[in-house]
């Protein structure tokens, strides 16, 4: 039995209340004539997540987002398909199983993301008709390939036509698209999107039926810009952090987002509907919503104002207090896809033209600006860096580029982790600084690394090199090492370095992105000669 201020989000009212509970499961809700200083609510839910991007396996994962009063993800395995495949799927799954915590995974839609670039592993739309009779797979993941839903790709119809037969939800991408072509996108039966970053473009495609994720992750950053649709739409909103490092994750989660959404002035139980309930209903989760009869999965607080979490109990157990969580570790064996061998700085050699396109990054954002510079300007001092991607998964010739606002003064940053086919990304202030810290990411098959004229750092990521297997407290730490690092020692100017350069391959968000074949427009889906 819990005694608190019960949050009845469905009646939209709070009352002091005796919650009894037998087998983990709700048998009674009482109202009491007493005070109480704490409050019991409903845990939060992240409506699209990576699991991936925190570095961590799920049930790491898990142990660390308990503590902020996540219960659940809806997560998109893709990072791990697109370097095992099914395999890689089957590995989150079978690591979330093994922590109390409701994952749900989702049947990864583009494995590969496009055919720019080279993967590990490709799921057609045969595999993902296996996978979504599953039970364990509850929608058809983020469709990037806008282009194909657009042009009726055989492929990409075959694919949304499997999820509308087991009646599952279809997830969206298309940051940007308007009108017509947004129209046909949603028509064809994608009903969410993360990817809007004004609200205009959310504005419209809620009118065309979609639900809007507000995206507050370790870059990408749209919950100011978005947070205003809850007035008018909170029955179509949900919150998501789609990427989230592990040091972030270690200073707050969902609860940031309610927490920051009350202060501004908005309605409490629209917010808690927004976090809670709305991935519930939008998403057919088979989970409860403290009621009577549910598990008894709920979060308790001692106040309405900062959101910090006491405690989080899942069917009745608690699994974290006050910052610690209390579910235990699990030995992992690590799996990877990862054979090409070291370089020389030979390899990264590239003699600008007169004039070249350069990326630029927009700290904050997936998107970037595409620029054309004169070669000479791309250099150190005008902070216009030489940007290469290194083929993971066979030896291959190297994809250079330039890209501006990282701010490296001295030195290279390296990672395994590049969207969405997760080869070698680099950037750095010469060849041979990028070659050095390319190396020791292929030393370790995979993980993120900085070097400078007289240190060194690495973060070894074994696990699809996407991934430790170590404990999620001991990552945040040495993350947050590395990131001090390459912006203290290095000089990098962006909020989270690490993730923006994870970010600059992305080939399916605009403008311009680098892959292991060449330079991308995002804009007309082509190479740029």
């Amino acid at each position: 039995m819990i005694k608190g201020n019960f949050i009845d989000i469905g009646n939209r009212k709070i009352f002091p209340a005796e919650i009894k509970i037998e087998n983990g499961i709700i048998s009674s809700i009482k109202e009491v004539n007493e005070q109480f200083e704490k409050y019991i609510l409903p845990g939060f839910i992240d409506a699209h997540i990576h699991i991936e991007s925190s570095l961590l396996v799920p049930s790491e994962f898990a142990r660390m987002a308990v503590t902020h009063g996540t219960i659940a993800t809806v997560s998109d395995p893709h990072e791990i398909a697109n370097v095992l495949g099914s395999k890689g799927i089957e590995f989150m799954i079978e690591n979330g199983k093994r922590v109390p915590f409701h994952f749900f995974f989702g049947a990864p839609s583009c494995v590969p993301a496009t055919h720019f670039e080279t993967s590990g592993a490709a799921i057609d739309a045969e595999a993902i008709e296996e996978l979504l009779q599953r039970d364990e797979i509850l929608y058809l993941s983020e469709m990037m390939n806008f282009p194909g839903v657009l042009n009726d790709d055989p492929e990409v119809m075959k694919k949304i036509a499997s999820a509308k037969r087991y009646n599952k939800p279809v997830d969206g991408h298309a940051p940007g698209l308007r009108g017509d072509a947004a129209e046909k996108y949603i028509r064809s039966g994608i009903s969410t999107d993360h990817e809007c970053y004004t609200i205009e473009e959310a504005e419209e495609k809620i009118s065309l039926g979609m639900k809007i994720l507000i995206r507050e992750g370790s870059a990408a950053k749209n919950f100011d810009e978005l947070i205003p649709l809850i007035k008018k739409h909170a029955d179509k909103i949900m919150f998501c952090s789609d990427d989230k490092h592990p040091d972030s994750l270690l200073l707050g989660h969902i609860n940031q987002l309610v927490s920051r959404a009350v202060s501004e002035g908005y309605d409490l139980f629209d917010v808690l509907n927004v976090a809670c309930f709305n991935p519930i209903r939008h998403y057919k989760l088979p989970m409860g919503m403290l009621k009577i009869g549910d598990p008894a999965d709920f979060i308790v607080m001692s106040g309405l104002s900062n959101f910090n979490i006491d405690q989080t109990y899942l069917a009745g157990k608690l699994v974290a207090e006050k910052g610690r969580t209390v579910i235990n570790s699990n030995e992992v064996i690590p799996l990877n896809n990862f054979t090409c061998s070291k370089k020389s700085k030979d390899h990264f050699f590239y003699k600008p033209k007169e004039n070249e396109f350069v990326i630029e990054c927009i700290d904050g954002q997936l998107i970037t600006n595409k620029m054309l510079v004169p070669g000479d300007k791309c250099i150190v001092e005008y902070d216009i860096l030489k940007l290469v991607v290194v083929n993971r998964y066979h030896d291959a010739p190297v994809a250079v580029s330039f890209v501006k606002n990282f701010g490296l003064k001295h030195g290279a940053i390296a990672s395994s982790v590049a969207h969405d086919s997760h080869n070698i990304i680099a950037v750095g202030i010469n060849d041979e600084e990028i070659c050095n810290a390319v190396n020791l990411v292929i030393e370790n098959k995979g993980g993120l690394s900085a070097v400078g004229s007289s240190a060194k750092r690495i973060l070894p990521l074994p696990v699809a090199g996407l991934m430790s297997n170590k404990d999620a407290w001991d990552i945040a730490a040495e993350y947050t090492d590395l990131h001090r690092f390459s912006i203290a020692v290095l000089g990098s100017t962006l909020a989270a370095p690490f993730m923006s350069l994870s970010f600059m391959a992305l080939l399916v968000i605009p403008h311009l992105k680098l892959s292991d074949k060449g330079l991308f427009d995002g804009d007309n889906f082509s190479f740029i000669n």
